[in-house]
């Protein structure tokens, strides 16, 4: 392996040790939930679930998990109180 790769290696390396330098814009996802596989999207502004739970709420559990997932790359869209 060349220096060039092996700087670019270490390079990666420390880029993804920077979280915050990832802003995902765009996203879409399978996710195996207990009851079926749902599509889970973020189109860089809003989430959206195809679950009857996202439906009436704009949020669900598929949704939360992938923004934890994804850890400050993307926002969470937390339940909010009635």
């Amino acid at each position: 392996m060349d220096i060039a790769m092996v700087s670019k290696l270490e390079k990666a390396k420390r880029y993804a040790e920077e979280r915050e330098r990832v802003h995902v814009t765009n996203l879409t996802v399978s996710f195996d939930g207990d009851n079926g596989t749902h599509q889970v999207s973020f189109d860089g502004k809003k989430w959206h679930c195809d679950c009857r739970f996202f439906g009436s709420r704009d949020w669900c559990c598929h949704t939360v998990a992938i923004a934890k997932i994804l850890d400050k790359m993307v926002p969470v869209s937390e339940p909010m109180p009635s």
